[in-house]
C-alpha cells in the first residue's frame, strides 16, 4: 500500500495560484522578459517588448504581483517591474506535481 500524502493545502493553494497567473500568454511572455532581461523594467519598456496596450500589461503586471512572480518599486516618478527570484526558484513544474517528485515548498514571504 502507498503512504503518499498530498500536498498541504497551503502550498497547494499557493501554487494553484501561481498557475491560474500563468494560464495567459500575455502573461508568460512578462514574466520570461522580466526574467530573461535580468533588470527591472517600466510598464512602457515591457509594453515595447509585449504586443499589447499599456492597460492591458498593468493588469497582467498587477495579477503576477499579487502571487509574488512579480515586485514593484517606485523610482521617482517610475515604477520599476522586475522577476522575483524566490518565487520563480520555488515554482514547481506541473510535472513535479503530478508526479509526487519532490519541489520546493515556497517560502511564506513571497506574497
Amino acid at each position: 500500500m502507498n503512504d503518499a500524502e498530498p500536498l498541504a493545502r497551503e502550498t497547494a493553494d499557493t501554487y494553484a495560484a501561481w498557475f491560474r497567473a500563468l494560464a495567459d500568454g500575455t502573461r508568460v511572455q512578462v514574466v520570461s522578459l522580466l526574467a530573461r532581461r535580468g533588470t527591472p523594467l517600466t510598464v512602457r519598456e515591457i509594453v515595447a517588448a509585449v504586443p499589447v496596450g499599456q492597460s492591458t500589461v498593468s493588469e497582467h503586471l498587477r495579477q503576477l504581483a499579487a502571487v509574488g512572480f512579480v515586485l514593484a518599486e517606485d523610482r521617482g516618478t517610475s515604477r520599476l517591474y522586475r522577476i522575483n527570484e524566490e518565487c520563480v526558484k520555488c515554482f514547481p513544474t506541473a510535472a513535479d506535481l503530478v508526479m509526487g517528485r519532490p519541489s520546493p515548498v515556497p517560502p511564506a514571504t513571497v506574497r
